[in-house]
């Protein structure tokens, strides 16, 4: 009850992302089903209908990509004092949000029921003329156990890994048993906030009275042949209203491992464009087919360029506080160090289904593009862009506070919003060209 009400009085924007949420899911299902519905309506091949069901695999890991994105940024279950008073902690909105994208996703796969059954005929007699009886196996029972096991899978996937990546790191008290457990985003990050008595602090807030009088504690006389100075209070309210940017986060790790695996994806394509074996799994709807060596070389190309956009996020960073930079391009810089992986992987990921996309336009014969192959592609791509937008929503959330303090401080707004649009830019510099390149590359095999 409380996941439907945290749901039901969500802003517009949350409502859009999890409808969202529940599109794809709804596509992801519609082909799940579809794949068992060949397989009832060619039981002499199992080959094809395997492959139908292995293709599925890209739009359900999208789904659940685009599901853990969208709970992340969910502001109906960030922890709060007032919510922690009640009860709900970090590992009860952790449930909560789970419970909340097990909800979207489940409606997704009842309308891709609803509209699969009405293709097939079942609810109000054969639509289009019996077009789609072959693929979805019109007049042959449906297995109710393989149903539902299909269209359980995405809730449960996308459910389990919002789960996980919003786990509660450490629970309960501080492990010395003094101080009160401070938590992050969902779940404690390790620090202890020591209980503070009073008389801790001095009158103007310096640590350990020192600096003023009425801390509560006897101060030392001065030894003798010495001179007492006394030092100056010094008011600390100006000083707290300033905003620190805090330092970089070190450069991510991925880099070389990406560059390598995009480079054996590449690799892998090229050599294996020569077989003439054609064995493997084929695309489905008419896309052209190839032998399986290529279509591994293509995913481990997406999953090197995944695992080197965060590095590359960094080094635009880097580069753009290079030479002495002014106020402009020291935000834009800092902000894409501090925001390299939540953006670069998936800008990575986009890059990768954009690349393949420009790869697949150019081939001659590809044949027309079926509507569950469109469908497919819809998914994935939709999915792509959206987690992307969502993690720049993210990122926006994560720091308007240092945003709001310096617009407090005077800060102009074209100043911010142009260091928005620097970042988009010298992102947009360096991923679009490395997409090109890898799409040119990723085509060559295919067009001999």
């Amino acid at each position: 009850m409380l996941a439907l009400r945290l749901t039901r009085g969500a802003r517009p924007a949350v409502q859009l992302r999890r409808l969202l949420v529940t599109a794809a899911s709804a596509g992801t299902g519609f082909l799940l089903l579809c794949a068992m519905g060949y397989a009832l309506a060619h039981p002499g091949s199992p080959a094809d209908a395997t492959a139908r069901l292995v293709w599925c695999l890209p739009p359900a890991a999208a789904t659940v990509h685009l599901a853990v994105a969208v709970a992340r940024t969910d502001p109906g279950t960030r922890p709060r004092p007032g919510l922690a008073a009640v009860g709900l902690g970090p590992a009860r909105l952790m449930l909560v949000s789970a419970t909340t994208t097990a909800l979207s996703c489940v409606l997704g796969s009842m309308l891709a029921l609803l509209v699969f059954l009405h293709l097939r005929g079942d609810l109000t007699g054969m639509p289009f003329d019996g077009a789609a009886t072959e693929a979805l196996a019109a007049g042959t029972p449906l297995p109710v156990p393989g149903s539902l096991t299909l269209l359980t899978l995405v809730p449960v996937l996308a459910s389990a890994a919002v789960a996980f990546v919003l786990r509660p790191t450490v629970l309960g008290p501080a492990p010395d048993g003094g101080g009160r457990r401070s938590y992050g985003r969902f779940g404690a990050t390790g620090r202890v906030a020591a209980r503070e008595t009073f008389g801790s602090y001095g009158r103007f807030g310096t640590r350990g009275g020192a600096a003023g009088r009425g801390t509560g504690r006897d101060e030392p006389e001065p030894a003798e042949g010495t001179v007492a100075v006394e030092t100056p209070a010094v008011e600390t309210s100006a000083v707290e209203s300033v905003p620190e940017l805090p330092a970089p986060h070190p450069a991510p790790k991925g880099l070389p491992w990406g560059v390598a695996v995009l480079a054996a994806g590449l690799a892998v394509e090229t050599y294996a464009a020569g077989a003439t074996d054609d064995g493997g799994p084929a695309l489905p709807a008419a896309l052209p087919a190839g032998p399986t060596g290529v279509l591994a070389g293509w995913l481990l190309t997406a999953v090197g360029l995944a695992l080197l956009a965060p590095g590359l996020t960094h080094l635009c960073g880097l580069l753009l506080q290079a030479v002495r930079p002014g106020a402009l391009r020291l935000l834009a810089g800092r902000g894409l160090m501090e925001e390299a992986t939540r953006i670069g992987r998936p800008l990575g990921v986009v890059c990768a289904v954009a690349s393949a996309a420009v790869a697949m336009t150019p081939l001659p014969d590809s044949g027309s593009f079926g509507p569950l192959t469109a469908l497919g592609a819809a998914v994935v791509t939709g999915c792509a862009v959206a987690t992307l937008c969502t993690a720049a929503v993210e990122a926006r959330q994560d720091r308007s506070g240092t945003t709001a303090a310096l617009l407090r401080l005077g800060a102009p707004a074209a100043t911010l919003r142009g260091a928005a649009a620097l970042r988009a830019g010298a992102l947009l510099a360096v991923f679009g060209p490395l997409t090109l390149v890898v799409a040119e590359l990723a085509a060559l095999p295919l067009t001999r």
